[in-house]
């Protein structure tokens, strides 16, 4: 009987392993393939060059909302939500 455990663990370590290292086989033929894939489509589609803007376009315009100014009618609906959240709140304590 301890032979035919021993057997079957002995299989069961082998299946595993085997399937271990099948697994992680086919894993790095996938990143090799994507990468050779990503590298010849980066040839063959780069990606567009961004010129940045200069400081005096920036400037020029008005209230721009570009760079995540956030407009004053914004930040007082905010604060009087809070202030009413709070207010609210304080009053169940």
């Amino acid at each position: 009987m301890m032979d035919n455990m021993q057997q079957q663990f002995v299989e069961a370590g082998t299946l595993m392993l085997a399937g271990m290292v099948f697994v992680f086989a086919f894993l790095g033929v996938l990143i090799v393939f994507i990468n050779t894939v990503l590298a010849r489509l980066a040839v063959k589609f780069p990606d567009p060059i961004v010129v940045p803007q200069s400081r005096a376009n920036k400037k020029s315009k008005s209230h721009s909302n570009t760079h995540g100014d956030v407009s004053p009618a914004v930040v007082a609906a905010i604060s009087g939500a809070v202030k009413r959240y709070r207010a609210k709140h304080d009053q169940n304590k």
